[in-house]
């Protein structure tokens, strides 16, 4: 988290424009001119992680005070795509100037090819998060129930398999039978992506890609001028 000043009055210690990164846990980097500015910095943070949204704090001292802006660090986007193929490979290239991570998860070794890294063999290899987006673009490849089944009790905010409804259908059939309610179920997106009409893999990704980014900003992807 990047703690700055913003304004200054009196004649306390800190200039307009001190800045201080605080990492989870105490580490500091760089300082607002003093001890005490630096400790409720550190004590004002915890705060502000909680909340997750940038703030302005007053931090007081004998010679005057000072607004900081709170600005927390948020990890990168990362989309998890199940297995290797051409759309898988065209997300990458896709996803990538977005400043998203894009890892492939996918046992078949000899499925892999040159430039497909980072490769995991397994979900299960991979810590989870929020921040997290899993795209399935094979839906015969195998064990799609388990992988639907560990994603939907995870915290990533977005899962989507490609295929029809058809295709896809008896997954959800099958992870409804274990137990999975309505609610849960329906994270899963698919058909995939925005109707753009593509059929090649680039276009197919690039709706996919489309999505996900309306769905990070709970957009529908509509154009602007209907």
């Amino acid at each position: 988290m990047d703690a700055t000043a913003v304004r200054v009055v009196g004649s306390p210690p800190c200039r307009v424009g001190s800045r201080m990164s605080i990492v989870p846990g105490g580490e500091v980097h760089g300082t607002l001119g003093c001890a005490e500015f630096d400790a409720a910095a550190i004590e004002a943070a915890v705060d502000v992680w909680a909340s997750g949204d940038p703030q302005t704090r007053t931090l007081h001292h004998d010679l005057g005070d000072i607004e900081v802006f709170f600005e927390p660090s948020r990890p990168a986007s990362r989309m998890i795509v199940v297995s290797a193929t051409d759309v898988a490979r065209e997300l990458r290239a896709a996803m990538g100037p977005l400043g998203t991570e894009v890892t492939l998860v996918e046992p078949r070794t000899d499925r892999v090819a040159r430039g497909d890294g980072p490769v995991v063999a397994s979900l299960a290899d991979l810590d989870l998060s929020d921040y997290d987006e899993a795209v399935l673009t094979d839906h015969d490849a195998p064990q799609v129930t388990e992988t639907l089944a560990l994603l939907l009790r995870s915290p990533v905010r977005f899962v989507g398999v490609m295929g029809s409804r058809r295709h896809v259908g008896p997954y959800v059939d099958e992870l409804r039978s274990r137990g999975f309610s309505d609610q849960e179920l329906a994270r899963i997106r698919s058909p995939l992506g925005l109707d753009l009409g593509g059929r090649t893999p680039n276009e197919i990704a690039l709706s996919i890609a489309a999505g996900v980014v309306a769905a990070r900003h709970e957009r529908d992807g509509g154009w602007l001028d209907r």
